[in-house]
């Protein structure tokens, strides 16, 4: 199965989901400001992306800075709960596929996790 973590407002988000439906990809949409990952499908999408906690935490956010939370050396464990408090925080478009995962910037990305 095939899922998006999606924010309709959002440009980016709206073209990767509208890229994977013209590829007729039968997929999850995840309205992740409405029902966040919890922590352990955080975990697993930093797995499956082959990166760190920090590195899907959308920085340009302004709780971010407020929460002053940009040393990337601060426990992954407390970064993932400010981002189950501020799902906001949670980079966009994330789409997961068969233990894969990529981020949708640009939305034409996704498309690798179906070669």
């Amino acid at each position: 199965m095939t899922r998006i973590y999606h924010n309709p407002r959002c440009s980016k988000s709206r073209a990767t989901l509208a890229l994977l439906q013209e590829h007729g990809v039968d997929t999850e949409v995840v309205l992740y400001l409405d029902t966040p990952p919890n922590g352990e499908m955080l975990k697993e999408i930093t797995v499956a992306l082959g990166c760190s906690v920090h590195d899907i935490m959308r920085t340009g956010e302004s709780i971010y800075k407020e929460l002053n939370i940009a040393d990337s050396a601060q426990d992954e464990h407390i970064l993932i709960e400010r981002i189950l408090e501020n799902p906001i925080l949670l980079e966009r478009p994330i789409v997961t596929h068969a233990g894969k995962a990529v981020i949708g910037r640009p939305p034409e990305a996704v498309l690798s996790l179906f070669r």
